[in-house]
């Protein structure tokens, strides 16, 4: 399941992609529009920027902005920062494997095999979405 923080870092992300203006976004104007506890969105934006994705800007016209095109920020990257490894179990992760605890061959687990082909399909999705696709 999808948590929260993803949830509200992608609606965060989309609502400062359609931002007509060149001025960065203020927190307080995404939480309101966007229906997101201001304090939570804060933490949220604070680990997209320390990641690359989002720029920030202190002082009056301060708030945040994408550092890249929205063509060029693949959802793939957005899920890791966000919510970590892609893969349902640790046993299929690209970037975070590990062997389960519970599985004596990997290459006999009905499980094991399954979890891949979840993996392989979402990994499909998030590298052939951008945050264009979202904010269009």
């Amino acid at each position: 399941m999808l948590s929260k923080k993803t949830k509200y870092g992608l609606k965060a992300l989309t609502y400062i992609a359609r931002s007509k203006s060149d001025l960065p976004v203020p927190v307080g104007e995404i939480a309101e529009s966007e229906n997101i506890p201001q304090k939570f969105l804060e933490s949220i934006l604070l680990t997209l920027r320390k990641s690359g994705v989002l720029g920030s800007k202190k002082g009056k016209h301060g708030g945040y902005y994408l550092r890249k095109e929205p063509s060029e920020i693949k959802m793939t990257d957005v899920m890791r920062v966000l919510e970590g490894p892609i893969a349902m179990v640790p046993c299929v992760s690209l970037n975070f494997y590990e062997k389960c605890d519970d599985c004596p061959d990997e290459n006999l687990c009905s499980v094991h095999k399954l979890m891949i082909q979840v993996r392989d399909n979402t990994l499909q999705v998030f590298r052939n979405t951008t945050l264009a696709d979202l904010s269009s």
